[in-house]
């Protein structure tokens, strides 16, 4: 950009061109990167068959009997007793996991034991293990011929073990990286300067550590909210008491009332979405503090 003399002798700077829309609008469809426009239509292609669409259908189907069907379907008591029971279950599940998952994941980063092989691959047996097959265990287990004499069948701690143990993953694998990365030598230098362990921990480890955390415990709670193959034996399905909602719409299937199903299914998705969306943008959120911070 030149600078131009007035007829004064002062020096005016020439004024930036504005960028023609046509050009900007160019400048926001251009695509960037290694796959290209191709990569990206395939990834959007199939991401719509595969996600987009199921869900769109299952929402068209879930109004078919108007919005006033769609509504009395999610506000029917049986319905709202069974997501109250999901959500309040589904919470406690997350933090306990968030706990524990967090605890086990720093066992396996920091400490060495015999069999530490083995314990880690077994974090990820329940994304192996049909659920319905954790159901059966967790029945023959604490169910009516416990041979602890604990008995959690059909009651809501029956469910919240049945989930932790599907759920726990979810933590442990969104930390386990995160740990693994954290800088040794702040913390090595917080405790030369006599900082306690926990102190160290509180606020050097755990702000590092706290958007995978979210991260985890959000996957987790989202998974606790739609399980039914791990609850399925060991909750009893006992409306009002330990009736998940993915029993519920199993149930209502069976009676010939799928638009019901459908509706509360939509009901469950979006409280699904918007806490894995809340959780996402406060992970986002803390991670930038973090890194303003350094």
């Amino acid at each position: 950009m030149e600078d131009t003399l007035d007829p004064g002798g002062a020096v005016e700077p020439e004024k930036p061109t504005a960028t023609p829309p046509s050009a900007r609008r160019r400048s926001w469809l251009r695509v960037t990167g290694s796959v290209g426009p191709v990569g990206i239509g395939v990834a959007v292609l199939w991401l719509s068959v595969i996600v987009l669409l199921p869900l769109a259908a299952l929402t068209v189907s879930s109004f078919d009997d108007g919005w006033s069907g769609f509504w009395d379907a999610v506000t029917a008591p049986s319905a709202l007793d069974s997501l109250r029971i999901t959500i309040t279950v589904s919470v406690v599940v997350a933090i306990i996991n968030v706990l524990m998952g967090t605890l086990i994941a720093w066992v396996l980063v920091r400490d060495d034991f015999w069999g530490k092989g083995v314990v880690n691959a077994l974090i990820d047996l329940p994304f192996a293990l049909p659920t319905i097959v954790a159901s059966i265990v967790l029945l023959s287990l604490y169910g009516p011929n416990s041979p602890f004499d604990i008995h959690l069948n059909a009651s809501q701690p029956g469910l919240i073990v049945a989930l932790a143990f599907v759920t726990l993953p979810f933590v442990v694998r969104s930390v386990q990286p995160v740990l693994i990365e954290v800088d040794r030598e702040v913390e090595q230098a917080a405790l030369s300067l006599g900082a306690s362990n926990w102190i160290t921990f509180r606020r050097i480890v755990l702000p590092t550590l706290t958007p995978a955390i979210i991260s985890g415990g959000g996957l987790a709670f989202a998974r606790a909210i739609g399980e039914y193959g791990s609850v399925v034996l060991i909750g009893g399905n006992i409306p009002r008491e330990t009736q998940m909602t993915s029993q519920y719409i199993q149930q209502q299937i069976e009676v010939d009332r799928p638009v019901n199903a459908a509706a509360v299914s939509v009901a469950l998705l979006v409280i699904s979405f918007v806490s894995l969306l809340v959780l996402r943008l406060l992970a986002e959120r803390t991670a930038r503090k973090e890194e303003a911070a350094r």
